[in-house]
């Protein structure tokens, strides 16, 4: 076994036991991040939030940040909307916002984490590691063996299922 392929079965192998909390983590909250449009593991939580009186109910929606914003009807003060209601009198609003319990919370959230937040840098190590782990699987074994051409094979059926669902 050359230096090189043993220096990286050895990277390979630290590398995937360090990361492997990361990893079962990433895969939990990128499993329920596919059914984040859903109300999937989600509860109702009552929130209530001031604002200013007299605030539109655009400005309000905005600020609730609440996807498909729709006020539905108004009495006197109130205006109701399918998630609770906005008293524009007192700037009052009451509504229920469906989140996911806390834990799964942070996981989703880490696994979103873009430039504006500190987590990125450890979903760039991550990413980075990630691509370690491809490029160094292949030293694990020699290429002459038939294990690693079969290896071969497989990674070009990978190669091609990742490629069909990208494109299709």
């Amino acid at each position: 076994m050359g230096n090189t392929q043993k220096n990286m079965r050895i990277y390979h192998r630290y590398l995937g036991f360090f990361l492997a909390g990361i990893m079962a983590v990433y895969a939990l909250s990128g499993t329920v991040l596919i059914f984040r449009n859903t109300d999937f593991l989600k509860k109702d939580i009552a929130k209530e939030r001031q604002f200013e009186p007299g605030t539109t109910i655009q400005e309000v929606g905005k600020a609730l940040r609440i996807k498909n914003f729709t006020p539905t009807k108004t009495e006197g003060d109130l205006v109701y909307f399918k998630e609770g209601s906005y008293n524009s009198q007192t700037g009052m609003a009451n509504y229920t916002k469906k989140e996911l319990p806390f834990i799964l919370d942070k996981m989703t959230a880490m696994h979103k984490a873009t430039t504006d937040k500190p987590l990125f840098f450890l979903n760039i190590f991550f990413g980075a590691s990630l691509l370690f782990f491809v490029i160094s699987s292949f030293w694990m074994f020699l290429p002459k063996t038939s294990i690693f051409k079969k290896g071969m094979y497989f990674t070009l059926a990978g190669l091609i299922l990742a490629l069909l669902m990208i494109f299709i």
